[in-house]
């Protein structure tokens, strides 16, 4: 499912009690008002991010894998 927002691929969150489409690059979760985001720049969208959204943000971003972006981000938090 492609997000109406931004238009990227959006990915089922299934560790809510009722499963959502949501998009990682804009924040977009499935049932919510499409709001205008223009504006914002993506470090001020990253700053807003959780640790499994901005790994999907940065792996899409650079075209990595999603395990490499979160193991290197567990090694800066720590």
């Amino acid at each position: 499912m492609k997000c109406p927002r931004c238009g990227s691929e959006m990915t089922l969150d299934s560790h809510r009690r009722i499963p959502l489409n949501m998009c990682y690059n804009c924040g977009y979760i499935e049932g919510r008002a499409v709001e205008d985001v223009k504006g914002l720049t993506n470090f001020e969208r990253i700053k807003t991010m959780n640790i499994n959204e901005m790994t999907a943000f940065l792996a899409s971003g650079f075209g990595l894998e999603e395990e490499k972006v979160a193991d290197w981000l567990d090694d800066t938090t720590d």
